[in-house]
């Protein structure tokens, strides 16, 4: 069974809950978010969990090691228009290899939240924002699939 890439436009509160929950757990490094003010855009390359196949079976010829890759990452780009301002909190700007755990986007008057695993969280700014996500190249397996327990984060 092949599940299609995910293509998804946000342009109100219930569409930006969608967005976090199918972005729930993506990591990047902090080098793969930039702010370009003079477009108004906000953009990120994350790799996202593929939570749509996490309980079903891989697609294609079984292997005897599928046992150890069951579930899938995917690159996935995440582009917020309209943003006019960008506020952080928890994050190192210059250490651009660290890397980050999104846990949730939530919207709020003006703007938008991302927050990350360790209580690092940037606020997105604007009137109107839209949130176009897309996922970008073939998935590739990985055995960590991320659990979420109280006071503690882990991620494939």
């Amino acid at each position: 069974m092949s599940v299609t890439p995910i293509r998804l436009r946000a342009e109100d509160a219930e569409d930006v809950n969608i967005v976090s929950a199918c972005l729930q757990d993506a990591i990047l490094p902090i080098g793969n978010m930039d702010f370009l003010p003079e477009e108004r855009r906000f953009i990120l390359l994350v790799s996202r969990f593929r939570w749509e196949t996490a309980d079903q079976p891989r697609p294609g010829p079984v292997a005897d090691d599928d046992h150890e890759s069951p579930y899938e990452r995917v690159q996935c780009g995440v582009r917020v228009e309209g943003v006019t301002g960008v506020k952080r909190r928890g994050l190192d700007l210059k250490d651009r290899a660290q890397m980050l755990e999104l846990l949730a986007i939530t919207p709020e008057d003006g703007g938008l939240l991302l927050t990350f695993a360790g209580g690092a969280c940037l606020r997105l700014e604007g009137e109107r924002l839209r949130v176009l996500v897309e996922d970008v190249g073939d998935p590739w397996p990985t055995g960590l699939r991320p659990t979420h327990t109280e006071g503690a984060q882990q991620s494939a």
